[in-house]
């Protein structure tokens, strides 16, 4: 197979319907010695400049986290993928998600940094003008200036365009007249330039570049806030605020386009985030096990101690797995579009539009491992998990936000099934051919097949039979429900959920063939338990969600039919869960840490 036809292999969604090849897809074990340096380099900021001081930076001390982001910006963690003619390092789409995960572990300071570098800069430098991208993109990528982002508003959240914000053109023409209020804005107690979003005329809606100082914009104090204390939160307040007209970013009217599209490549490098601050938070919980004693004995020895401690390691590692498989295919699409002659911004905008499906996905898998991390590791801290004295507790109240911001893991479940469904309509995805064949084989005597000589042979059955359970169960629930399926939106979660435990169990699968091929069985045992785990409970969450789908719109005998077919799809041979995850435990005990 050449290059090219690796690159373009799949398509958003297509992995629904198509095998993937393990010795194609993209593994952490491919960082090349860049990246890992990269890596590195993070670990040590977070090591050196944030985590001894973390208690002034969650009590707001004036002037610290604007500091802090400058000597991030010395050290290029906010332009890794800048381009070099703007002040950036000019690295790729990978590397820039090595440095979300890398900084994930730094609490509040993790949300200051992603928010400048994300929200903050991106809308400017994708959709600004060669002019407002030459004045502002060098000073965000130094940190001298730093980004913040202004969408949602207090009645507008998760409905983001029906914000109310309004935006007049003065009577000379020079200026937009902004009035309106933006709420929950991150870094917004600091920031010297703000992407903000209002409707010229009360209905066009439009992103704005808004400067500090502008006449007749002010902010509120500080949120008090559950969580992230040290990150800058507060209300926006435009009254009469005058905005050069050449500070409208984009077209007019399609402010929804940068605003969706930046949200694309946010809810994976959130994802990647999330996963840095997981293995950070697993790295307390197992150094805490090692040394607390009960009973005369470190509690790592207990059983509920280690299987607690093994699950987070599994659900990082899968999550992980399928991080950076995606990240791997919208720099591949990038770089496609980029031969195709798309410009810089284009590029990656088209490549993580191709692949919202999975950062929707991402978003949601990564945002609930670090909550299930941090639940589980104040519970193995105990009593002093509910200190204030140990850090488990402020990881633990600084999770909590993910599952919220970058679109609800509730919206992002629904944009799953949505966006799928939109790209079958529009036949970029041909579900229906595949869906009928699986109709089929529900009526047909089940093929039990020879033997597959492949060591993974039954692996990738589960994983073809799960993919067929999605398509048994979103394909009733299209001819049974139609036009009114948007408005069932359990059902349309219970799909999602189907479709993120197969997304991340295959993801796990192809690393872990790619992994053996290179390193050998003996090698990479640990990580063959991890996805034969995974991918054992996989199977029940696959189940029950699609029973709880089948449940709600079908009835007699087309629902026993489906449940059968749903049984047989979701059916795997027992397997010792229990020895798998005392044995990935013993090695986090071993190393102390997250170790895989």
């Amino acid at each position: 197979m050449n290059t090219t036809e690796q690159k373009t292999a799949l398509k958003g969604g297509e992995w629904i319907i198509k095998e993937s090849n393990p010795y194609e897809t993209f593994v952490p074990e491919d960082f090349n010695e860049e990246q890992k340096m990269v890596m590195d380099m993070c670990h040590q900021f977070l090591q050196n400049e944030i985590h001894p001081i973390i208690d002034r930076i969650d009590k707001m001390e004036p002037g610290l986290m604007p500091s802090l982001m400058e000597k991030a910006g010395e050290q290029g963690l906010l332009s890794t993928s800048f381009p070099e003619d703007l002040g950036g390092l000019g690295k790729d789409f990978i590397t820039s998600t090595i440095v979300n995960e890398g900084l994930g572990g730094g609490y509040s300071f993790s949300v200051a940094i992603a928010a400048h570098t994300g929200i903050g800069s991106l809308p400017i430098l994708y959709f600004g003008t060669e002019e407002q991208k030459q004045k502002y993109i060098p000073k965000l990528a130094s940190g001298e200036w730093k980004g913040a982002y202004g969408l949602t508003e207090p009645n507008s959240g998760s409905d983001a365009l029906s914000a109310k914000t309004t935006a007049k053109l003065s009577d000379d023409g020079k200026y937009y007249i902004l009035n309106g209020q933006k709420c929950w804005i991150t870094n917004g107690g600091f920031a010297d330039v703000y992407t903000v979003f209002a409707k010229i005329d009360g209905d066009k809606f439009t992103g704005f570049i808004v400067e500090r100082g502008f006449e007749g914009f002010t902010q509120g104090p500080e949120e008090h806030k559950m969580g992230i204390k040290g990150s800058s939160t507060v209300q926006l307040y435009f009254q009469d605020c005058k905005v050069p007209v050449e500070n409208v970013l984009g077209e007019i009217g399609k402010g929804h386009i940068i605003a969706f599209n930046i949200l694309n490549i946010g809810r994976l490098k959130l994802d990647a985030a999330a996963l840095g601050a997981s293995k950070y938070a697993a790295g307390l919980a197992v150094n805490y096990a090692n040394t607390r004693e009960q009973f005369k004995l470190p509690i790592a020895k207990f059983g509920a101690i280690k299987h607690k401690l093994a699950e987070m390691a599994i659900r990082i590692w899968v999550g992980e797995s399928a991080l950076y498989r995606t990240a791997k295919w919208i720099d591949e699409k990038e770089h496609d579009l980029e031969q195709s002659g798309e410009p810089f911004a284009k590029a990656l905008l088209g490549a993580a539009e191709e692949f919202a499906i999975e950062c929707a996905m991402l978003k949601v898998f990564g945002s609930e491992v670090l909550d299930y991390v941090v639940d589980e590791g104040v519970q193995i801290h105990g009593g002093n998990g509910f200190s204030d004295e140990y850090l488990i507790s402020r990881a633990y109240r600084d999770s909590r936000i993910n599952r919220i911001y970058e679109g609800t893991n509730e919206i992002n479940r629904l944009l799953t099934v949505d966006m799928v469904l939109k790209r079958a309509m529009k036949g970029k995805l041909d579900l229906m051919t595949p869906a009928m064949n699986v109709q089929k084989e529900l009526m047909s005597i089940p093929d039990f097949g020879g033997e597959d000589e492949n060591a993974f042979a039954k692996e990738l059955k589960y994983i073809n039979n799960f993919k067929k359970a999605i398509l048994m169960v979103a394909g009733a629930a299209v001819q049974k429900l139609m036009m009114s399926l948007d408005k069932e939106q359990e059902v349309l979660m219970n799909i999602a959920d189907m479709a993120i435990e197969t997304f991340h169990a295959e993801s796990a699968l192809l690393r872990a063939m790619k992994l053996v091929e290179k390193q050998g069985e003996a090698a990479t045992a640990l990580q063959l338990d991890i996805t034969r785990t995974y991918i054992y409970d996989a199977a029940d969450k696959i189940n029950i969600a699609g029973k709880n789908a089948l449940n709600s719109f079908a009835d007699g005998d087309e629902l026993r039919m489906m449940h059968i077919g749903l049984k047989r799809f979701t059916k795997v041979e027992p397997f010792n869960t229990k020895e798998a995850r005392r044995r990935i435990c013993n090695k986090m005990l071993e190393t102390n840490s997250y170790s895989f």
